[in-house]
């Protein structure tokens, strides 16, 4: 269907816009054949409705005949006899119109002194139907470029989400098989450890996997992941690890990307609290600031030992993360000093889409 006519407000404003040529053509059948100004208008308004409708048909021509597809010598030989013929229907009709209003005294010398249908007539309606051809294209070529920015848009957005679960496949494979590790150091130091090591990584990874299928949980969920994990590797090195979690209350419920904290978490233990001998502490701070949500990871290192290769990327895991998600609306910044990593996280607090 025209996509005019699926409209109607669309529809009406098309017909308005024909009106002037309404005025044009009465002034003409006045200067021409010296009638009444009303009787002129009420001949020549309706005229222009018809050939209105009669130019609505270059849309499916237009459409038949794509710019970019046909020789512009065909395509000038099929406009110029689509023109002709529209313009031989809209004077037939006009001519009809006329005889419908003839029989009435008040029209009778009016449609008597207009002569339709008259080479001037026929050319100048060809003109208007060339014209409308020519709109219609500029309507066809919005359209298209319209829809391949729809499709462009549609295909970032494909790209965007598989690269998200690309990153978020990262974090499952790269923790369990640390957490597998940390229980192969316990299975012949202390068997019975190793057993609730084995039930607490069950409970994990059952919550990771229903978390997992969200985009965004609350940070309350999240904070219990990473709870869940670091009971995990307290088993493992006791006394040497020393965690605390802060919230702010209020914010629990605020949405976050699904297991957003456990790179950070695990970045801790694994390059930082592994290489002291004496331990560390690993803290979480969640906090409002303004309309901003900042999570800070902190943890204790050894400025001494030198950084394995490898050691960034769980944390460029979530610099893309957060850039895929909230592009320039999330921060991610990473500092060290002296005896303490620090990792920062600022999150939009109305964020609404997932990473």
């Amino acid at each position: 269907m025209h996509p005019i006519l699926a409209k109607p407000r669309l529809l009406a404003l098309y017909l308005g816009g024909w009106l002037p040529l309404g005025g044009l053509l009465a002034a003409a059948f006045v200067q021409q054949a010296s009638i009444p100004w009303g009787e002129a208008l009420v001949i020549g308004l309706p005229l222009s409705l018809i050939h209105a409708s009669v130019s609505l048909a270059s849309w499916y021509l237009c459409k038949a005949l794509p710019l970019h597809r046909q020789q512009m010598v065909r395509l000038a030989v099929a406009h110029v006899g689509a023109a002709a013929a529209s313009s031989a229907l809209w004077l037939a009709l006009g001519r009809l119109w006329a005889a419908l209003l003839a029989p009435r005294p008040t029209f009778a010398d009016s449609v008597a002194a207009i002569q339709l249908p008259s080479p001037v007539l026929f050319f100048a309606g060809m003109l208007v139907f060339l014209f409308a051809a020519a709109v219609h294209y500029l309507i066809l070529a919005f359209e298209a470029s319209r829809e391949t920015e729809r499709v462009g848009f549609e295909l970032q957005v494909l790209a965007r989400d598989a690269e998200l679960r690309a990153l978020r496949s990262q974090v499952d494979p790269h923790f369990l098989f640390n957490s597998l590790n940390s229980i192969s150091a316990l299975v012949t130091a202390d068997p019975k450890q190793a057993r609730q090591m084995c039930v607490l990584l069950s409970d994990l990874l059952r919550s990771s996997l229903r978390a997992g299928t969200e985009a965004m949980i609350p940070l309350a969920d999240e904070m219990a992941l990473v709870r869940q994990y670091l009971a995990i590797e307290s088993l493992r090195f006791g006394d040497r690890l020393q965690s605390e979690i802060q919230i702010e209350p209020g914010i629990e419920m605020s949405p976050v990307p699904t297991l957003l904290l456990q790179p950070l978490v695990e970045n801790s233990i694994t390059h930082g609290i592994s290489h002291l001998v004496e331990g560390g502490f690993v803290r979480l701070d969640a906090k409002r600031n303004g309309v901003a949500l900042v999570l800070v990871v902190e943890n204790s290192i050894d400025a001494e030992t030198p950084r394995q290769a490898g050691s960034g990327t769980g944390l460029e895991n979530v610099r893309k993360r957060l850039q895929l998600s909230f592009g320039g609306r999330a921060g991610f910044r990473t500092e060290e000093s002296g005896e303490r990593f620090r990792a920062e996280i600022t999150l939009p607090l109305d964020a609404s889409h997932g990473a």
